[in-house]
């Protein structure tokens, strides 16, 4: 049986007049005729009676009414379910990304996974932590990449991706740059510019103060592109993760006696199912090798 032979039988049912009928179906009055008689010819029996009073629904036509409204229904929720579907595959696959974390160590794996998926278009955009997670939970956006200072949070399914340790940046010049690592008591005997968007400054007041030292904080701010533009003209130090973009005339050096870590992993809203994209992308995420 045919759908449209279908929606014919329908809207008899409804109306009582093929007249009325075929004009909501759109079509001839003998075309309505034709597809019920094939449906009838299938079903094995008459729907309907047609007399000088009108249309009758015949006993059979009552037994199958349920049954072909049933099937209508189940073909209009295929056709809301596929174009859904096509509508989340066209959909841009939001990421949120801390703005902490440099874009050079993604470039090649966005790369890849353009030419393994070239149907997914990507929005990227930056935030802290705290952003990022209420992003999540009213889905702003699909997945995020971050870190968890405070550790791994209930509500998100997280997947590791790389650690990186905080180093100390310092200017083109400087004399901790001609050594290979620096001791944490030295490095906090500088004025420091402190990072308010690092999600990991907690972690470091918390270790200073705990071997009783304290931090020079001469500036501080928010933005990435203030600290490291003030670092290059020899304003003070700060401590960076190792993979961050670096601007000319910085140097990266690790600590001699103090590791700090962070964890970067790809986070989604735990029991929330994914689209296509976002299953991909984190399935492709999975098999990278970061390191």
């Amino acid at each position: 049986m045919e759908a449209h032979e279908i929606r014919y039988a329908l809207a008899v049912y409804r109306n009582l007049n093929f007249t009325r009928a075929a004009a909501q179906c759109f079509v001839t009055t003998p075309a309505l005729s034709r597809g019920l008689r094939k449906l009838e010819d299938e079903l094995g029996s008459p729907l309907f009676e047609r007399d000088t009073h009108g249309v009758k629904i015949t006993a059979f036509g009552k037994l199958m009414r349920p049954h072909l409204e049933q099937i209508a229904d189940g073909m209009a929720a295929a056709r809301a379910a596929s174009k859904q579907f096509l509508v989340m595959e066209e959909a841009p696959l939001k990421v949120g990304v801390m703005c902490t974390i440099g874009p050079a160590r993604f470039l090649g794996f966005l790369g890849e996974f353009r030419q393994h998926c070239p149907g997914c278009q990507i929005q990227l955009s930056d935030n802290g932590v705290a952003s990022l997670t209420q992003q999540l939970l009213d889905g702003t956006v699909d997945l995020a990449v971050m870190a968890f200072p405070a550790g791994k949070d209930a509500r998100f399914d997280t997947q590791a991706l790389y650690r990186e340790r905080f180093c100390v940046a310092v200017p083109a010049g400087h004399p901790f740059g001609g050594r290979e690592s620096i001791p944490l008591a030295e490095a906090v005997q500088e004025p420091h510019l402190l990072r308010d968007s690092c999600e990991y400054q907690g972690n470091w007041l918390h270790e200073i103060e705990q071997r009783g030292l304290s931090l020079p904080v001469a500036f501080r701010s928010e933005r990435e592109d203030w600290i490291q533009t003030m670092i290059a003209g020899g304003f003070g130090v700060s401590f960076l993760p190792e993979y961050s973009p670096l601007m000319p005339g910085i140097q990266l050096r690790p600590f001699s006696d103090q590791t700090i870590e962070r964890e970067v992993s790809l986070v989604h809203l735990a029991g929330k199912g994914l689209g296509e994209s976002a299953k991909r992308f984190v399935e492709f995420a999975a098999g990278w090798v970061w390191d």
